[in-house]
């Protein structure tokens, strides 16, 4: 997951760097949105794991 966020923020840079406003500014909200899912999972899957509790 943390991969796609990567590539989503590569495409909105070169976007932007290219002139595509809108294409940036939608590549960067995907971006965001994957990296918070991803650090969420990751978080998630953390505390699940130090527990003990994992889902069989």
């Amino acid at each position: 997951m943390f991969g796609w966020a990567i590539t989503f923020l590569v495409i909105a840079l070169i976007a932007g760097l290219l002139g595509f406003g809108v294409v940036a500014g939608t590549a960067f909200a995907a971006a965001k949105i994957i990296f918070v899912v991803a650090l969420v999972a990751f978080l998630v899957s953390g505390v699940l794991g130090i527990t003990g509790r994992g889902i069989p």
